[in-house]
């Protein structure tokens, strides 16, 4: 009986190996057939691991309390210390409050306009008209928010800017848009439409691009006009780049811009500008408290990935196509 076995072990052995060297000289071949594409790919490979993989050690700061003198790995450890002192945190439910407000302003009137400006864009026929209009409208994304505050600030000031001025000779009075927390919220947020609006559009006219034209020639032939076109055929075939894009922004909702929002804020805007990326900042750069904004930022990623999983599997619920 064991002469018997013996020989289909071998064989079975043996079988496993081919099948292992098959697959091996496989990859082998692959990698010699591409190699120059994985050359192409090693810088972007190592700057995520360097930049992004890397630096995820340093969360560990956030369950320390971390003290230069003493080192990352001689500082003691206090686990979830900071993000409990951080929860119970008079000024938690502020930055909350802000942070979500401005990000849904954000999904509500920013999000929408690259979709509407591309649809229009797609209705020009005339090609110099729509690259004209394109490049003119891609312009402010290059523009660094330093000089976008910049902007702002010579067009808003009380102090000779120029809509202060045209308000004055016609109400008598003056508006401070920079320092009101009033008017706070509405700056970034038509700050972030001019800068980023055109430079948004370039997604959703890539997928524009590779909508069937038949099916407008159908819809000639049926009688639709433009209107009807852009609401049965067009929204129609860019629903899923829509739905990827809102996925991935939902993971963002806890982050509104460090630069844009610092560069804005001051003492008297500040109960309705302090986010958590400011006070991250505050706390970690200014005040030299590492562990506890590091703990800050940690708990911001946390729910970017949960919002982000959620909004997916909401998204395959409804039969839609995620990002995974």
């Amino acid at each position: 009986m064991k002469q018997a076995v013996a020989p289909n072990n071998k064989r079975a052995a043996s079988t496993t190996d081919d099948i292992q060297g098959l697959r091996r000289a496989r990859v082998l071949g692959r990698l010699r057939k591409d190699k120059w594409m994985y050359v192409l790919l090693t810088p972007g490979l190592l700057y995520f691991i360097i930049f992004k993989y890397v630096p995820m050690w340093g969360v560990l700061l956030a369950f320390k309390n971390y003290q230069p003198f003493l080192g990352f790995w001689k500082s003691d450890w206090v686990g979830l210390e900071h993000f409990r002192i951080f929860f119970e945190n008079p000024e938690f439910f502020m930055l909350l409050r802000n942070t979500l407000l401005l990000s849904f302003y954000n999904l509500v009137f920013f999000f929408p306009a690259p979709i509407i400006l591309a649809l229009l864009l797609n209705e020009i026929r005339i090609n110099v008209y729509k690259r004209t209009i394109q490049t003119l409208i891609y312009v402010p994304h290059f523009i660094s928010l330093v000089i976008v505050a910049s902007l702002t600030y010579v067009f808003l000031t009380t102090e000779g800017g120029l809509v202060n001025e045209i308000i004055q000779q016609y109400t008598g009075a003056k508006i401070n848009f920079l320092a009101s927390p009033d008017w706070f919220r509405p700056m970034i947020i038509i700050q972030t439409m001019w800068k980023e609006c055109g430079f948004g559009t370039i997604i959703f006219l890539a997928a524009l691009a590779g909508v069937d034209v038949e099916q407008y020639e159908a819809s000639i032939m049926d009688g639709a006009n433009r209107l009807r076109q852009m609401w049965h055929i067009t929204l129609p075939s860019i629903r899923s780049t829509i739905i990827i894009l809102l996925i991935l922004r939902m993971g963002d909702i806890l982050d509104n811009g460090f630069e844009q929002i610092f560069l804005m804020r001051n003492p008297l805007n500040r109960e309705v500008a302090e986010v958590f990326d400011t006070y991250v900042y505050l706390m970690g750069i200014t005040q030299g408290a590492f562990s506890y904004s590091t703990a800050v930022g940690l708990f911001k990623s946390i729910v970017g990935v949960i919002l982000v999983l959620g909004a997916n599997w909401t998204a395959k619920r409804f039969g839609q196509s995620g990002i995974y």
